[in-house]
C-alpha cells in the first residue's frame, strides 16, 4: 500500500506541471475576433519589426519550436492560423528564441549544442534496449552495459530540457514579453493571460522532462536487479 502511495504521488508530482500548461494553453485558445491578424502573421510581424529577415513561418506537426538548422519559426495549424491569445502569444515566444539565435546568444547556442547531441544519444537508446536482452545468455556484463548506454541515452535527453528552462524563459520574458508591451497588442487583462501563457510556453519542455522520468525510473528499477 505504501508503494502504491508513494507510486501516486511521483505520478502527480511529474504529470501536473504537464496538465497545468496543457490547461493554460487551451484556457485562452478561443477565437478573438478583435485580433488584428493569426499567429503566423504575428510571427512574420515580429520578424520584420526586428529586421530578422532570414527566418520564415512555417506550419508544423511536431509541437511549436524555433528550427535554428533551418531558420524557421514553426507553429501548429491552430496557432499559425488562430486568432486566440495563445496562437500569437507563443507565436510571439518562438519568435523569442529567433531574436537569441540572431543576437548569437552563448546560453542559446549551448543548448543547441547540447540538443544535437542528446538527439542522437536517444537514437541510439533503443538500439541498446533491443541488444541488451540478447546479451543477457552469452554476456550479461554486456547486457547490463548495454542497459546503462539506453538509460544513459534517455537521461541526457532529460537533463537538457532542464537546462533548456533558462532558455525558454528569456525567450518569454526578455524577448516576448517586451516586444508585446513596447507594441502595445493587447489591453491590461489580455497582458496579464500573456504573461501566464508566457511561463506556460517555458515550461512545456520541463513538463515534459518530469514525465519522461517515469520511464527512466523503470529502467533503473530494473538495474538495480
Amino acid at each position: 500500500m505504501l508503494w502504491f502511495i508513494l507510486f501516486l504521488t511521483l505520478l502527480l508530482t511529474l504529470s501536473l506541471p504537464g496538465i497545468w500548461v496543457q490547461h493554460v494553453l487551451k484556457k485562452h485558445s478561443g477565437q478573438r475576433d478583435d485580433f488584428p491578424g493569426n499567429g503566423g502573421e504575428m510571427a512574420n510581424h515580429l520578424l520584420a519589426k526586428l529586421a530578422i529577415d532570414d527566418v520564415s513561418v512555417e506550419e508544423t506537426d511536431q509541437g511549436d519550436h524555433y528550427d535554428p538548422q533551418s531558420r524557421a519559426v514553426r507553429l501548429t495549424k491552430d496557432k499559425l492560423e488562430g486568432k486566440s491569445l495563445t496562437a500569437v502569444v507563443v507565436a510571439a515566444h518562438e519568435v523569442g528564441h529567433a531574436l537569441q539565435h540572431h543576437k548569437k546568444e552563448t546560453l542559446f547556442q549551448s543548448r543547441t549544442r547540447l540538443a544535437h547531441i542528446a538527439y542522437w544519444a536517444q537514437k541510439t537508446a533503443p538500439l541498446a534496449l533491443v541488444v541488451a536482452p540478447m546479451l543477457i545468455s552469452v554476456a550479461p556484463g554486456a547486457s547490463r552495459w548495454a542497459l546503462f548506454a539506453a538509460v544513459g541515452a534517455m537521461l541526457l535527453g532529460t537533463l537538457m530540457h532542464f537546462l533548456t528552462l533558462p532558455v525558454e524563459w528569456d525567450a518569454s520574458f526578455n524577448k516576448a514579453l517586451p516586444l508585446l508591451e513596447e507594441g502595445k497588442y493587447f489591453n491590461q487583462q489580455d497582458m496579464q493571460s500573456a504573461r501566464q501563457i508566457l511561463r506556460a510556453a517555458a515550461f512545456t519542455y520541463v513538463a515534459g522532462s518530469l514525465a519522461s522520468l517515469l520511464n527512466i525510473w523503470r529502467w533503473l528499477r530494473y538495474l538495480r536487479r
